[in-house]
């Protein structure tokens, strides 16, 4: 133990880099809410562009490595929600979206696993969503790809696959709030730091997971997720 600290410091949370022996480091992990105007519609929502809203996982709810999900206790409803991440290797507040890429060290493929029992009695009682959302193992994500390698997807195939039936399937170019307006908006209400980690939105056909499902998530141009319920 070093001295400097009374209890040991938690493992750094940290996600494979394609092309790099060198790991991404994660810091927060903020998820936009309602992000693709089908999925708004399936949730019961107007998908009328209003502000974005976010919430926010724990950094150690990562899955990372093409390891497997263990299926979250207390909830008999676990839903799959794929999604492009968005990747912040250069910190800042108040960001114009014209410069916003500039702060973005890469993509990746995430899954925003969310307990919907749980969420759907939260949102009864006007109770915040960390139940439903910030549990453990709830944010699998793939490799980040750097921009230099991938430049800064605006549109291409995002897709999910459940034991080899599609499932979810949209455009980036669907995004209701796109990668650039994203972080203007969110940078005005917490100052990004590298190693923060944006889920930019799900595209519509979310839907339950059980044991011993194996879901593969993909973004046209980036390393696909893969991951099997256990």
């Amino acid at each position: 133990m070093s001295s400097a600290f009374v209890i040991d410091p938690p493992p750094v949370v940290s996600l494979p880099v394609t092309g790099d022996t060198r790991r991404f480091a994660v810091n927060r992990i903020y998820c936009v809410g309602r992000n693709y105007a089908d999925h708004a519609r399936e949730m019961g929502h107007d998908p009328d562009r209003e502000p974005p809203f976010f919430f926010m996982k724990p950094a150690n709810s990562i899955v990372t490595d093409g390891k497997d999900m263990a299926y979250p206790n207390l909830s008999k409803d676990v839903h799959h929600e794929i999604e492009m991440v968005v990747a912040i290797g250069k910190g800042g507040a108040n960001i114009s979206a014209d410069k916003a890429l500039d702060h973005v060290y890469g993509y990746g493929v995430g899954l925003d696993m969310t307990r919907r029992d749980l969420q759907g009695e939260a949102k009864k009682m006007g109770r915040p969503w960390d139940t439903g959302k910030a549990f453990d193992q709830a944010a699998p994500c793939g490799e980040i790809t750097p921009v230099t390698k991938c430049g800064h997807p605006a549109k291409g195939a995002v897709k999910l696959l459940v034991n080899g039936e599609v499932r979810q399937e949209g455009d980036l170019n669907q995004l209701i709030w796109n990668v650039p307006d994203t972080i203007a908006y969110l940078s005005t209400l917490f100052t990004l730091e590298p190693g923060d980690l944006i889920y930019s939105g799900t595209p519509a056909g979310v839907g339950p997971v059980k044991k011993g499902d194996v879901l593969i998530g993909s973004v046209e141009g980036l390393v696909n997720l893969n991951t099997k319920v256990i």
